[in-house]
């Protein structure tokens, strides 16, 4: 349907002003002018900001296995994590699905289920939903079936990841975080650590996997991205393979690196939130005032992008205006999304309408391609004039 929002405070480039929008056909049509036979929302009290674009969030692996070795259906998980994403003022999601050498939760046959389910569930789901393929480079096996994915247009972005150090003891990580991951792979921590042995043995042919991945995702206009880059050297190298996001770097040498050449630094909301990493690293705080950050994602927690950017501008790091273009704008711009992020004429219709007087914010209203996908007070739909 056709909608007039109508009394919001509107997030119009870099300044909110008092006005109308009228959507219609899915795009918005007009900012400042509406249509008096539209469906009428009533904003008065609220922020009407664009939707959130999440580019990197695996929090729907609980919604799959709530606890270890606990499954749930794909479609059950899925439908749930779509009612989370959407009641944080998430209307582009990008699940990062994990293809790893583990077996279990982040193996092949999940892979491909959860790829799968999500084709089948798309037109079904209120957010905008697509696949983030976080490929573990030692995954070598994989190379040739994720290169079709990428060929048939099934992948939204590709990460490069890289777990491997940390699992023959190259760099630190934690014994609960090893333990962890074999419990998650079905197998015992024995039968673990011999696989870790068994493919660590292959490195020497990860580096022209990695450049074959990129070449067909450049050709194909895939989005690339590296996980966990722990030097320049290490940017600078991916970067070369054409890939312009820097997720979760570790050191600042490394984000100033990547800010520095123009690359686009994806960093956790919750370590806005939290007030600090959970695992110990650079504080995504410190990085925006350093200009060192340009995204902020949901990563493990569907709630903190929403509340990350107004902590940010109460905190006095950065203004809300500025800060909601790290969860918005800016992301959907670094992974070619141009029709959305900013409120503007034929920019898709994916808004969301908050209530920002209280202790926290929260979302009232969620619309996605002008469809009201999520409302919490009905009584502000009204009909026609």
């Amino acid at each position: 349907m056709d909608i007039r929002i109508d009394g919001g405070r509107v997030l119009v480039g870099d300044r909110f002003e008092d006005t109308t929008i009228c959507t219609c056909d899915g795009v918005i049509d007009a900012v400042g002018a509406g249509s008096s036979t539209a469906e009428r929302i009533d904003a008065r009290g609220l922020m009407v900001l664009p939707g959130v674009v999440d580019i990197h969030g695996d929090a729907f692996e609980r919604q799959l296995m709530p606890r270890p070795g606990v499954h749930f259906a794909m479609d059950i998980a899925l439908f749930d994590t779509d009612r989370q994403v959407l009641a944080n003022g998430i209307t582009t999601v990008f699940h990062g699905v994990t293809w790893s050498w583990e077996p279990g939760l982040r193996g092949a046959a999940n892979a491909r289920a959860i790829l799968a389910a999500m084709e089948e569930l798309r037109p079904r789901l209120g957010a905008d939903t697509k696949f983030h393929l976080r490929h573990e480079t030692f995954n070598l096996d994989a190379e040739t079936e994720i290169t079709e994915w990428i060929g048939s247009s099934r992948i939204g972005v590709l990460a490069f990841n890289n777990h491997m150090p940390a699992m023959k003891g190259d760099a630190p990580v934690r014994p609960a975080k090893i333990a962890k991951m074999a419990q998650r792979s079905g197998i015992s921590h024995e039968a673990f650590q011999q696989l870790v042995s068994r493919v660590a043995r292959r490195a020497e042919e990860v580096p022209g996997s990695i450049a074959r991945l990129s070449a067909a995702a450049n050709a194909n206009g895939v989005p690339l991205l590296s996980h966990d880059d722990a030097s320049p050297e290490q940017r600078r190298w991916y970067r070369s393979m054409g890939c312009r996001l820097a997720e979760f770097p570790t050191t600042v040498e490394t984000a100033r690196e990547a800010a520095g050449a123009g690359d686009d630094v994806v960093l956790g909301a919750p370590n806005v939130v939290r007030g600090g990493s959970h695992v110990g690293w650079i504080d995504a705080k410190d990085m925006i005032a350093r200009g060192l950050c340009s995204i902020l994602a949901s990563d493990y927690y569907y709630p903190a992008p929403l509340i990350a950017a107004f902590r940010l501008a109460a905190d006095g790091v950065t203004t809300i205006e500025k800060a909601w273009a790290l969860v918005s704008e800016i992301p959907a711009a670094a992974v070619g999304l141009t029709d959305r992020g900013v409120i503007a004429a034929r920019r898709r219709a994916d808004l969301i309408l908050v209530e920002a007087t209280g202790a926290r914010p929260y979302v009232v209203a969620a619309i996605v391609a002008g469809r009201v996908v999520y409302l919490t007070e009905a009584a502000r739909i009204h009909r026609g004039h």
